[in-house]
């Protein structure tokens, strides 16, 4: 790779993925090894553009195609990178003659793309937009006991859509039945929606695996 080019690992700007493609290549424990940790990954824009690993942030940071950012924003190539200390709170990597810290943050100079892949309309899918939650009574029973609901019943013409699929416990299922929610005098919590690109990244807030780093850059995505 050409110093000062970068490119995103992960496909195109245009494509169709699940929620958890993503990330499916991190470990959720806080065991994960240092260079499997995940890093956000933003456009020349500071425009939230993938989610890497520690591993390939590392490649991008030494090659000079990517800048890593510090807690206050200031941005770093490896020769300044490697030259900050491994706080408490920081994940370090072991290097002869001490640690690296991992960057939470990395900035791609010569990236200006936006990435606006589609999400794909599945069960998994509608739940992680759901975020495991039932869209009546706000309960967040086990996985098992969650189905997906039709707003407007199929029986009735109600389609396989964003906005008309729903997460629903199994009592809520049960209760509102073939009837919409104002008929069974029940009440969604929210409108239901196609998730944006940028809000499947505010599901990693929910995780073990984010840092209060990325905050400013989701938001702005």
């Amino acid at each position: 790779m050409p110093d000062g080019v970068a490119t995103v690992p992960g496909g195109s700007a245009h494509e169709e993925l699940d929620l958890g493609d993503e990330f499916s290549g991190f470990r959720r424990d806080r065991k994960a090894e240092p260079l499997d940790l995940p890093v956000l990954v933003v456009n020349r824009f500071f425009q939230p553009v993938q989610i890497t690993t520690a591993r390939r942030a590392f490649l991008l940071l030494f090659g000079g195609a990517a800048l890593a950012i510090d807690e206050a924003g200031e941005l770093h190539d490896f020769s300044a990178w490697r030259s900050l200390p491994v706080r408490d709170k920081d994940d370090g990597l072991p290097v002869v003659g001490g640690s690296l810290r991992v960057p939470r943050v990395l900035h791609l100079r010569r990236y200006d793309r936006m990435r606006r892949p589609t999400i794909r309309l599945t069960r998994k899918n509608v739940m992680l937009r759901d975020a495991h939650q039932c869209q009546y009574c706000a309960r967040r029973p086990p996985v098992r006991d969650l189905n997906i609901d039709h707003v407007l019943p199929r029986s009735r013409g109600g389609e396989d859509s964003w906005e008309n699929l729903v997460t629903a416990c199994r009592t809520c299922n049960l209760r509102k039945g073939w009837r919409t929610p104002d008929e069974a005098s029940m009440r969604l919590i929210r409108q239901p929606v196609p998730p944006r690109w940028s809000a499947t990244m505010q599901i990693l807030l929910g995780l073990p695996h984010s840092f209060d780093e990325w905050s400013p850059f989701l938001k702005a995505g």
